[in-house]
């Protein structure tokens, strides 16, 4: 029986050597790459670095990836090991507060790690260390991800969770290097939810619910998605100005023959009717008495005080 890693006793990844590192990427879960090591094991430093500088007492976070040699088992152990991290810290069982009105010990401010109790402004004051982790494929910093207010982009206290990644919001956040841990979680979560969408019993589940499921190979979809011809895209902004026009005027039509074995666009083709233009002038210089009487009409909302006398002896004749 295989006894799954994070039960034994590991080394902070903080504390290892770049080689370890580099092994440890290589084997176990694909979603945690060599830079999101290098990430992690960064966050672990500077917080420590942090707690010497400012003597803040921060508990060290021992996360160390699984070395499982099946990749799927090696996901779920370390989804394992971070829900038992992030998990936030309760109360002693002989509070009573605990069994009644709060739970959590760390539940009252959103500066609060609700894990260890961190004071993350005064980090944020000292060096923020949000905008010095980044993810590995994006490249985009902690604080732009997390700390940002999506619609404003001011900064706005990352919320943590009682369910980690679902249930109720708390009045706490997570420090730099617990967020780490977030949203490697979140990443790893979302990878294992797409293979459990690709099981059998999920579709047997959707069909009995009413949902049809259609497959479309990859290659039918690729095959009716051709390049377009340089010409083609040095001309696009003048068909989008023509499409405009046409919506205006009677006198340009736009007309596609579609392909009906690929269903593409084979040809286009653009008309110009001079007789529909000139139509439009004459309308335009000489209008129609109906649409003379919206003009009156618009003139009488806008100037109901007083009546022109022009416009009123027009519609007397």
């Amino acid at each position: 029986m295989v006894m799954s890693n994070w039960n034994q006793p590991q080394p902070n990844l903080g504390q290892v050597n770049e080689a370890t590192l580099m092994a440890l990427s290589q084997q176990g879960n694909p979603g945690f790459t060599h830079n999101a090591i290098l990430e992690q094991a960064a966050a672990q430093q500077q917080m420590q670095r942090m707690a010497a500088e400012r003597n803040i007492e921060v508990p060290k976070v021992n996360f160390y990836p699984s070395r499982h040699a099946n990749p799927v088992k090696a996901r779920k152990q370390d989804i394992k090991q971070a829900y038992r991290l992030l998990k936030p810290t309760k109360r002693s069982v002989v509070d009573p507060r605990r069994w009644g009105w709060g739970n959590y010990r760390y539940n009252k401010d959103t500066a609060v790690c609700c894990v260890d109790g961190c004071n993350v402004m005064e980090l944020i004051q000292h060096d923020n260390l949000y905008a010095r982790i980044s993810d590995d494929e994006t490249g985009q910093t902690l604080w732009d991800l997390y700390w940002k207010n999506p619609v404003t982009g001011e900064p706005e206290s990352f919320i943590a969770r009682e369910g980690y990644t679902s249930r109720w919001n708390m009045r706490a956040t997570y420090c730099p290097e617990h967020l780490h841990l977030y949203h490697l979680l979140v990443k790893w979560e979302a990878e294992q939810d797409r293979e459990d969408e690709m099981r059998p019993s999920r579709f047997r589940d959707k069909v009995r619910k009413g949902v049809s499921m259609v497959s479309v190979p990859v290659a039918t979809v690729a095959g009716t998605q051709s390049i377009p011809h340089p010409l083609i895209t040095k001309y696009e902004p003048f068909f989008a100005d023509i499409s405009a026009d046409a919506r205006k005027s009677k006198g340009i039509t736009m007309q596609h023959y579609a392909n009906p074995m690929t269903g593409e666009n084979d040809i286009t083709t653009i008309t110009f009717d001079m007789r529909m233009f000139k139509q439009e002038l004459l309308e335009m210089a000489q209008p129609t008495q109906a649409f003379q009487d919206v003009l009156n009409q618009q003139a009488q909302v806008m100037q109901p005080l007083p009546v022109v006398p022009e416009i009123s002896t027009e519609v007397q004749q």
